[in-house]
């Protein structure tokens, strides 16, 4: 239903500003209740060890990981039909990757259907679906039975180990039944979302050759339905080695006729022809792949990136158990689509024998009283969170700044008194954010702003029960990640509080155990060892508060490749938006800020792009107060040479800001543009800006 905005309660004129970064704005009430403490107590007995907190377990997270991962293993439980011989080779460099958990046979499906080491009431959701227009419930017996039958069906079309299948499909019920039946049989499993267009599917899906494409018949968003069918045959015109299009009927009232894609079955009739037999699972070597995910693709055709069954699933169940809390009873929804790498993370919250709750729709849009049908709501996703007793809500640091701008304060009108943790990711979250959210919503609950990546297809950067949630900061390091920053020297400056690229300088499990293609280890050599040969440079500008030798207060400052860096001074473009976008809420929409350097010129240009308000003019005295305002808050060197208002900002699909892009196109090189960028068409205003600006 629509329902008014409340706006925030004005806070007396004395309120001290919680939004300064660094502010204190939470602390767990209990944390001896918490996996986390229980994990720190098991350690320190066994190991005759005296960890008092979390930066000391971190601590020997990172200095004994052979020791480490095998507790994961134990304490989080990995069911596996044959134990593994050694975890890790003495020694073992980060580059080639070494092979982990050696000698083990497992599979990862069977790890998400039937969660080790946890009681389950068999009978009780393992799945909600939602949509704008509907809810619908998987039971842990109905959903192994729907795998089973998909399996089967896979099966009989001849689909084997190291097969790939692709999804093209939205975040439900049936992109999560075709993974899990598809990674069961040791098949290899990849999404795109259906409002990829053609060009951006068949970048990825030509690379890695699928036999079986599983798709969508159409989407519903924004209340309105759209056929993907003329799309999909696009797309297997250009896939000549797919197989088997199944195609998945979604009620979102689409046009079109699968009948003329080649090879196209509707998913009934598609389940009807696999045979009567049990839910089996291949057991197969740790590292086996299991995931295909893909580069932003942002300035070129997107790197394949191969992920196995034992880094996605060791690293998963650390996060989710003892980061997160989750357990039996705990509902996770995370607000992505297919493609992103956190619509694998959430499935994996099956792994602890949480439920997952999919959403697939606008996060704007409630069902409305005609069945069928949606209406617009500022607080559809606090309201379904609050319908289905979410515990874990995962978002975009977009959504939640977009609630800030909009004034919407959940807790107005909902209790939400099953919540416990939001966690954003996608884009820093701004200090003004944090204090937002704990605001508008429930004091209690954990805001975690995480980092990672589809490159490890997990975190860096994780949430914490033991520690304080601090306004602009990521809570710490996760247990086992070996970070640091290191200057351009490849000194650390981690202590020191300066920013420097993120490393990682110890092995670790969810490390890619591939790239796709002929050509892969060169590549893979190229994307994360090359800058720092030995150590992994995820292309991350970082700084670290309170460093206590081993973690600390994480703050994402922007990618490495889109640093500034005028007169020698380097900054991350983060620093400027939490700024401009905090203190001109209502006139600036968004903003956009890269380096420029052209040939012949020795320094580079800082050039702040602005998308304004609508009726909002980008004049003189609003530059002048821009500059003003970045002048005192930050420093004469952190001011823009170049201030100027533009029509629109490039955003990924996941709403990433393509930052690279435009600053390649300010340094007059040539740049193919990926299907990656959403809004493709607004680079144009930035090529004749670069031709046009002194």
């Amino acid at each position: 239903m629509a329902v008014d905005i409340v706006p925030p309660p004005t806070p007396p004129a004395t309120a001290p500003d919680t939004s300064a970064a660094g502010t204190k704005l939470w602390e767990h009430p209990s944390p001896s209740s918490t996996a986390m403490c229980g994990f720190l107590s098991d350690i320190s007995t066994k190991f005759n060890l005296s960890l008092p907190d979390y930066p000391a377990l971190h601590a020997w997270s990172i200095t004994h990981v052979p020791e480490f991962w095998g507790e994961v293993w134990a304490y989080t439980g990995i069911r596996a039909s044959t134990e593994y011989t050694e975890v890790l080779p003495p020694d073992a460099p980060i580059f080639p990757r070494p092979e982990w958990f050696a000698g083990a046979r497992l599979n990862f499906a069977e790890n998400l259907l039937f969660p080790a080491n946890r009681s389950l009431d068999e009978d009780s959701p393992a799945l909600i679906a939602a949509t704008e227009t509907s809810r619908t419930t998987l039971s842990w017996v109905e959903l192994r039975e729907r795998v089973r039958i998909f399996r089967a069906a896979l099966r009989a079309r001849g689909v084997t180990v190291g097969d790939r299948v692709a999804g093209y499909v939205g975040n439900h019920a049936e992109a999560v039944v075709a993974m899990l039946a598809t990674t069961a049989l040791g098949a290899v499993w990849t999404g795109v979302s259906p409002d990829t267009g053609v060009t951006g599917v068949l970048e990825r899906l030509r690379q890695i050759e699928p036999r079986v494409l599983v798709c969508d018949d159409g989407a519903y968003y924004n209340g309105r339905g759209h056929g993907v069918l003329g799309k999909v045959t696009e797309i297997v015109d250009g896939l000549p080695g797919v197989e088997c299009v199944v195609v998945i009927p979604t009620g979102a009232g689409a046009e079109g006729d699968a009948a003329g894609i080649r090879g196209a079955v509707r998913l009934e009739a598609f389940l009807e022809g696999g045979e009567d037999e049990d839910l089996a699972f291949e057991q197969l070597p740790p590292d086996h792949p299991v995931y295909i995910l893909y580069s932003s693709g942002t300035t070129g055709a997107p790197k394949c990136i191969v992920h196995g069954a034992i880094g996605t699933l060791i690293q998963h169940k650390k996060e989710h158990a003892l980061h997160c809390g989750l357990r039996p009873g705990s509902r996770m929804l995370y607000f992505t689509t297919a493609t992103w790498m956190m619509w694998h993370w959430l499935v994996s919250a099956l792994a602890v024998g949480a439920t997952v709750v999919c959403y697939d729709g606008s996060p704007f849009r409630s069902p409305g009283e005609e069945e069928g049908t949606s209406v617009p709501d500022d607080l559809a996703m606090p309201r379904l969170c609050q319908d289905l007793d979410v515990t874990h809500f995962g978002t975009s640091a977009k959504y939640l700044s977009v609630l800030e701008q909009r004034g919407v304060v959940p807790t107005a009108s909902l209790p939400l008194n099953k919540l416990e943790a939001i966690y954003s990711t996608g884009s820093p979250l701004a200090p003004s954010t944090f204090a937002f959210v704990y605001k508008a919503f429930p004091a209690r609950i954990n805001l975690g702003s995480i980092t990672g990546g589809t490159d490890i297809i997990s975190l860096f950067g994780a949430p914490c029960p033991l520690l304080p949630v601090r306004a602009g900061e990521i809570q710490c390091l996760g247990l086992g990640m070996a970070v640091r920053a290191w200057d351009g020297d490849g000194a650390d400056v981690s202590a020191s509080g300066e920013a420097g690229d993120l490393v990682c300088v110890a092995p670790f499990p969810c490390q890619p155990v591939g790239f796709w293609g002929p050509d892969g280890t060169e590549k893979y050599q190229a994307a994360y060892f090359e800058r720092f040969p030995g150590v992994w440079h995820h292309g991350d500008y970082v700084r670290f508060e309170r460093w206590t030798g081993s973690t600390g207060g994480l703050v994402m400052l922007g990618r490495s490749d889109g640093v500034l860096k005028p007169a020698g001074v380097r900054f991350g473009s983060s620093e400027i938006y939490n700024l401009v976008l905090k203190g001109f809420g209502g006139e600036v929409a968004d903003a956009l800020c890269v380096g420029r350097r052209r040939e012949g010129e020795g320094d580079e240009t800082v050039v702040l792009f602005l998308r304004m308000e609508p009726g909002v003019e980008c004049d003189e005295e609003l530059v002048d107060r821009v500059k003003g305002l970045i002048r005192k808050e930050l420093s004469a060197r952190h001011v823009p040479g170049v201030v100027v208002a533009c029509p629109d900002i490039p955003v990924t699909s996941n709403g990433k800001k393509v930052e690279t892009a435009v600053k390649q196109i300010l340094c007059g090189m040539e740049v193919k543009i990926g299907a990656a960028v959403a809004n493709p068409e607004c680079l144009e205003w930035y090529r004749e800006f670069a031709r046009t600006s002194a």
